[in-house]
């Protein structure tokens, strides 16, 4: 089977923080169409407007060769399929690849001889050949690498971050055959001004994906024990970690809260496919149970602040600044800064939360919260600052403490402020 990357035709499934650059940047090259179950995404993409922000208004309108479908078969035309569907996982932390099936499912309907579909979600090693291709072969009633071919291109978008953007992030490609791989590269190749790194099967990059994260995640475990050791011994961590910072090898972890899609989703990945071949995780798991107990560490620190004070919890008003999972980004998947606000309500204080970068419709429709668009001057007995947004930034502790009485306590999950500008943090 041959490849021609002059006759490429992209079709892409999901529009999310990672399908859309990609959509954004195909459609700089190749005819490319763009498709996502929600009618509502796809409305305001066709009017210009990216609610993830991940895209400027101006660079999805500067787009000729970019169409935009929540119907399956308008990529029938398409011979070069890119899946990057959200792949979460449950109450159970068991991975759940509903999404994948489906995403799958619609390909196979319109799935022709010479096609590749290549997967960008994160998925545990094996996933894409083991749980994807059969739906695709069972749909189209082709097989893989007879009559199409399968690749696997891990997504490494950090939302938010406009320094680090898709064609200037290294991109991992593999393939179901060295020809299909060479191919995928080469496709990849054409919009990644960093390059490519091409892994030798399939399953290596999917594991190389799954362990960028899970590495950070038990790195973070490990200054977030130690924080809470720290504590015991009355030390600043930040200071600790400051001085330890000297030395040239000294990894830059600092203590927090691990939400998102990405650190605290993926090591359950592994974990999922480990144990079904009869390992059980130590490390891994131990640094999850760390980073999701978190936000009742942090908790139980402001509740002991406020009782030290003079301050009970029972009607106590406490304004919490910031709902998404990291600054400068309204993406609020997997948050922990709710865990948060559930704890402090629990113990039967008034919470109010602010967060500039969240809409409000989607606050409520995930977590049932109203924010607060701008908070009363002087009213809290606590001001917990739980994401560094610049605005955050930009008021100081002068504009952070006068939403607060005379006496309220100002609690710094993020080290926004300087240690003596705080009463408290992390």
């Amino acid at each position: 089977m041959t490849f021609n990357i002059k006759d490429l035709r992209i079709g892409i499934i999901g529009l999310g923080y990672v399908g859309l650059p990609l959509a954004v940047e195909f459609g700089r090259k190749f005819p490319t169409v763009g498709l996502d179950v929600k009618e509502s995404r796809i409305a305001e993409l066709s009017r210009g407007v990216d609610s993830t922000l991940e895209v400027s208004d101006k660079e999805l309108s500067s787009v000729a060769n970019l169409d935009f479908t929540a119907n399956i078969s308008d990529l029938a035309d398409s011979n070069f399929y890119i899946v990057t569907v959200p792949t979460p996982v449950g109450n159970d932390n068991r991975p759940i690849l509903s999404p994948l099936r489906s995403a799958s499912e619609a390909i196979s309907s319109v799935l022709k001889k010479g096609d590749i579909v290549v997967y960008e979600s994160t998925v545990y090693p094996g996933a894409t050949e083991e749980f994807c291709v059969p739906f695709l072969e069972e749909g189209s009633g082709l097989t893989m690498n007879e009559d199409f071919h399968v690749g696997y291109s891990p997504e490494r978008i950090n939302p938010g971050d406009k320094q680090h953007r898709l064609p200037s992030i290294l991109k991992v490609t593999a393939g179901s055959t060295p020809e299909a791989a060479d191919y995928i590269d080469s496709v990849y190749r054409s919009i990644i001004t960093a390059g490519t790194h091409k892994a030798s099967s399939i399953k290596v990059a999917e594991a190389a994906k799954v362990i960028e994260n899970t590495q950070r995640d038990v790195n973070i475990a490990l200054v977030n024990e130690l924080a809470m050791i720290f504590e015991r011994m009355d030390i600043d961590t930040e200071e600790v970690l400051e001085a330890a910072g000297t030395k040239w090898n000294f990894l830059p972890f600092r203590p927090g809260l691990v939400g998102g899609h990405c650190i605290g989703v993926d090591p359950y990945y592994l974990t999922y496919k480990a144990q079904q071949l009869g390992y059980h995780p130590q490390m891994i798991l131990a640094g999850r149970r760390i980073n999701d107990n978190m936000p009742l560490y942090v908790t139980s620190r402001i509740i002991k602040k406020m009782i030290a004070a003079g301050i009970q919890p029972l009607d106590a008003r406490v304004l919490v600044l910031g709902l998404t999972f990291k600054e400068n980004c309204p993406d609020v998947r997997n948050t922990k800064v709710v865990d948060i606000i559930r704890e402090l309500a629990s113990y039967g204080a008034d919470v109010d939360v602010h967060d500039p970068w969240v809409d409000a419709a989607e606050a409520k429709d995930q977590y049932d919260l109203d924010l607060v668009k701008s908070p009363e001057q002087g009213a809290y007995d606590v001001v917990v600052i739980a994401v560094s947004h610049d605005e955050f930034c930009e008021l100081g502790e002068e504009g952070i403490r006068a939403f607060g009485k005379a006496d309220s306590l100002l609690y710094d999950v993020k080290y926004l402020l300087p240690k003596d500008k705080s009463d408290d943090r992390l």
